[in-house]
């Protein structure tokens, strides 16, 4: 199992960044996938999930309405779309597939700052 995330990287508030990640070795369509963060000094914190066939999303409170989780199976990716972001998003983004064990990413720095 492997997952590459990409999209990373400094960015002003109120603007926006689009994190990819990158499934192999397992039938990416048979699985929930997720986001998750982590903040330093914090313990690592869901953000957003979908479903196998992205027919339903969940989100944690502190990003609904900005942030949008969506794939494509036929890519085996997962992306999330981050809007309005605010310098409480600062934090290493990691993908996340649990099939049944969790597997993450290496993970992308997302920083969020004027």
């Amino acid at each position: 199992v492997q997952l590459v995330e990409s999209g990373g990287g400094l960015v002003q508030p109120g603007g926006s960044l689009r994190l990819s990640c990158s499934a192999s070795g397992f039938t990416f369509s048979s699985y929930r996938m997720s986001w998750y963060r982590q903040a330093p000094g914090k313990e690592r914190e869901l953000v957003a999930t979908i479903t196998s066939a992205g027919g339903i999303t969940n989100y944690a409170d502190s990003v609904k309405g900005r942030f949008t989780i969506s794939r494509d199976n036929a890519k085996s990716t997962v992306s999330l779309q981050m809007n309005n972001l605010k310098p409480e998003d600062t934090a290493v983004y990691y993908c996340n597939a649990k099939i049944p064990e969790n597997y993450w990413g290496q993970g992308t720095q997302v920083t969020v700052s004027s």
